[in-house]
């Protein structure tokens, strides 16, 4: 079955109008269009939301290239006309946090941040969550369930990953709303952003304070210990920036994995029971849910440290490039077939949605655990579960991030 966000059309033709990014983040049709550019295309230039110019990357090999190949730097500071919070409007009080993240720094640097934060972020650590992570989403099936007709990212893809994460880093259970909140206004466009960028400030400030005063066996708290033990610690704005990209930036991804994952699930019978029937397919599904519905669609900022030649195009150095990752996802090149959902793909791992090279996400693993989780409790407590509108009158949330904005469901639990 072809599987394209609701509302897909045709690809228009771009005629002479302009491309920009804020367009393309919130057209309806944009699956569409990303096949065109990624077809006719392969590099194109588009104006950000400030108007400067932006490259976008959409083929597959080209989009690994971007992330891999040293030529393209992260440290917009040096190389660069500004990151992304910049270029956004955030103020410099903000953006110094945002811009200054793992994300945005090249060897050494980089180096150094993910080795400490690697030490204590670490594969053992996520698998001994899991059994926590089990119960917090029984907990929220247990209650949606408890509604006439629940809706599943309201009820729990919605508060889901931030529990869990928070569970992880020590947040007071006060605050896991707050998170929330903050993570989703920063995938908004707008003022809103800049609020929410405030907000994840004040909560990482009152975090690391607290965890000074009384430290838990939490990740927060091993991360302090080591910014005031470790000869190679952290800075106090990188610190507070860490516990943000951690605890904050990957929180709406895995809000609207979740909710695709949902989606497909309720809208593809023929893949509900295979996975009903063979749950060890579930992990399976993860993968091929991720690259279908690519959660980030763009790469970070990616700055050429010297003019790249791309399909002919040659990208001057210091501009700003992106890798659509939402269009190499889905590139026919090396995916056939590539709108249809496929649980026997056999090179679905291949996919770009946790990033590429050195940047590739470090929570990665915790994002899958999220998934197989939720995606198999569903189907092993309500495997008649069912949507409680037509799938064509969902609404699909437009943004950086992309996904259903709500998902209303029958739940009917086995034997009823």
């Amino acid at each position: 079955m072809t599987v394209a966000h609701p509302g897909t059309q045709p690809p228009a033709g771009l005629g002479e109008q302009e491309l920009r990014l804020l367009d393309l983040m919130t057209d309806p049709d944009r699956v569409a269009t990303y096949a065109r550019l990624r077809e006719q295309y392969r590099v194109v230039a588009c104006r950000h939301v400030d108007d400067s110019r932006v490259w976008l990357v959409t083929r597959y090999e080209d989009a690994k290239l971007v992330l891999a190949d040293p030529r393209f730097a992260s440290d917009s500071s040096r190389h660069g006309r500004g990151g992304m919070a910049a270029v956004s409007g955030m103020p410099e009080d903000v953006a110094r946090y945002l811009d200054g993240n793992m994300l945005d720094r090249d060897p050494p640097e980089h180096t150094r941040l993910r080795r400490l934060v690697s030490r204590v972020f670490t594969a053992r650590r996520i698998s001994a969550l899991a059994p926590q992570a089990q119960r917090l989403a029984d907990a929220l099936f247990d209650s949606a369930a408890d509604q006439p007709e629940p809706d599943l990212v309201a009820s729990f893809s919605g508060p889901y990953p931030s529990q869990v994460i928070c569970e992880l880093f020590g947040v007071p259970r006060h605050q896991w709303d707050d998170w929330a909140r903050h993570a989703k206004g920063l995938t908004e466009m707008g003022p809103a952003m800049v609020d929410a960028a405030r907000g994840l400030i004040a909560l990482a400030l009152d975090l690391i304070a607290r965890k000074r005063v009384a430290p838990g066996a939490d990740l927060v708290s091993e991360l302090v210990a080591l910014n005031d033990q470790d000869a190679a610690k952290l800075t106090d704005d990188e610190l507070v920036t860490m516990v943000i990209t951690l605890l904050g930036t990957g929180h709406e991804s895995s809000v609207q994995f979740l909710s695709c994952g949902f989606y497909t699930l309720l809208t593809q019978e023929q893949h509900r029971e295979a996975l009903i029937q063979d749950p060890a397919r579930v992990s399976a599904a993860v993968e091929e849910i991720l690259r279908v519905f690519t959660p980030f669609e763009l790469s970070g900022m990616r700055y050429p440290v010297e003019p790249v030649e791309i399909g002919g195009i040659t990208i001057p150095a210091g501009e700003p490039v992106y890798a659509v990752l939402a269009a190499a996802d889905r590139d026919p090149r090396v995916f056939p077939e590539p709108d249809r959902i496929d649980l026997l793909r056999g090179n679905t791992g291949a996919h770009l949605a946790f990033g590429h090279g050195l940047h590739f996400c470090i929570g990665a693993a915790l994002a899958r655990m999220q998934g197989e989780i939720a995606f198999t409790t569903l189907l092993r407590r309500f495997p008649a579960v069912s949507l409680a509108v037509p799938a064509d009158e969902l609404k699909w949330r437009r943004a950086f991030v992309n996904g259903p904005a709500a998902l209303p469901v029958h739940l009917t639990p086995r034997g009823i």
